[in-house]
């Protein structure tokens, strides 16, 4: 009989779970530390990792992989916003944490009291921040600057660093601790416009980190490589690397298409997460019946109809109705019909002895075979980080070795 995928260690509350795999995760971080500090580049000071643990930790539970990644070593953690960095430090962790898009009025005061790092995108910001160090007592608190090099989202313009250095100087509770921008498409290399922005950008950087110097400041940390360059553009690792996706076992979709078999080979990671459901149900579905909402699925033959306890609700994309596959016993199992918020419809006519009770692999890995979550978003238009990041707050996260 064909292998069927174990229970989960624990009880879980719904027969839906993610299973994440700690020593995957520490595995990656490990591997991309190894990647960014070759040893015949003689640093005197190892390359530091910011790990991104944003959106709930990529889906995975940002506190608890905040914890796992700094006892395997990490540097820095980033997240975007102060709630999501103060669940992080009420988690334990110590290390410092950068708030990636900044704060907002009236957030300042939480954050200087959690110790963590703020992000200064527009010159007024240094003012409020500085209010909040001085109302603390802070002799210094620490800052990045984020530099807005071409991708016109966030970060103060090039032309703005004198303006910046003048506010700097003005405030004597803040200390520049890093400097920073964000690439918009590293994972291109085509000859095109787009292909050559990242070259782009890297440049305006330097320039604008440069007359920074000159102008006395000192800029801390300097840090530039999202995921796609810290595989395949080594000449923008600078003082720290900042991944995301490639931590979590998934390198990103590049442009050509074949340059992501390279990286893969490259910087070979593991995926942390595996999306699991029961079967709670089992239908003997006529030939010519419609199967869930609107009857877009009609079998053309007599056919057995699983039911799995889990739909958007939980974080399968809706898009894979009547398109996707689940693993089921070894084989693939189609979902058929519309994905409903609490169920999906799976054709298990052709698996053999399919059963109530049964687990289905939404993606991950399952023994051996592996149905893989950045193959899954390819196949409905999307990115990884869409599908991992919709896993909800009520699916259990089990936390595996």
């Amino acid at each position: 009989m064909a292998r069927t995928q174990k229970s989960p260690r624990k009880e879980v509350s719904r027969p839906v779970w993610a299973e994440v795999s700690l020593s995957a995760l520490a595995q990656n971080l490990q591997a991309i530390r190894k990647y960014v500090n070759p040893p015949e580049e003689k640093r005197k000071t190892a390359r530091k990792i910011l790990s991104i643990v944003k959106g709930n930790g990529y889906g995975h539970g940002g506190p608890e992989v905040a914890l796992v990644l700094e006892k395997a070593g990490s540097d820095w953690f980033g997240v975007t916003c102060t709630d999501e960095g103060i669940a992080v430090r009420k988690a334990g962790v110590r290390k410092p944490i950068l708030i990636l898009t900044s704060f907002v009025p009236g957030e300042e005061t939480r954050l200087v009291k959690h110790d963590l790092t703020a992000v200064i995108h527009r010159c007024e910001q240094l003012a409020v921040l500085e209010r909040a160090a001085a109302r603390h007592g802070k002799k210094r608190v620490p800052f990045h600057l984020k530099i807005d090099t071409g991708m016109n989202r966030l970060g103060i313009a090039t032309s703005d660093i004198e303006c910046f250095a003048r506010q700097l100087a003005k405030c004597k509770h803040l200390q520049l601790t890093g400097i920073f921008s964000h690439f918009a498409s590293s994972e291109v290399f085509t000859d095109t416009a787009v292909g050559q922005q990242t070259r782009e950008q890297e440049e305006r950087f330097y320039a604008a980190l440069d007359r920074l110097r000159a102008l006395g400041v000192d800029p801390g940390i300097v840090h530039l490589a999202n995921s796609a360059a810290i595989v395949t553009r080594p000449e923008t690792w600078a003082d720290m690397v900042r991944p995301g996706a490639i931590l979590y076992g998934y390198h990103p979709g590049y442009d050509p298409a074949e340059k992501r078999e390279e990286a893969e080979a490259r910087l070979p990671v593991k995926p942390v997460m595996s999306l699991r459901s029961r079967i709670i149900s089992m239908r003997s579905v006529p030939a010519g019946a419609g199967v869930g909402y609107n009857s877009t699925f009609v079998p053309q033959r007599p056919s057995r109809i699983g039911v799995l306890a889990a739909g958007y609700g939980d974080g399968i994309h809706r898009s894979l109705g009547n398109r996707g596959n689940v693993l089921l016993r070894g084989k693939l199992a189609p979902i058929v019909g519309i994905i409903s918020m609490d169920v999906t419809m799976i054709d298990v006519t052709d698996i053999e002895d399919a059963a109530i009770g049964d687990v289905a692999t939404i993606y991950g890995t399952d023994g051996n075979q592996q149905l893989l979550a950045n193959f899954v978003a390819r196949s409905v238009g999307t990115v990884t980080s869409d599908l991992l990041c919709a896993v909800s707050q009520r699916v259990p996260r089990l936390y595996v070795r």
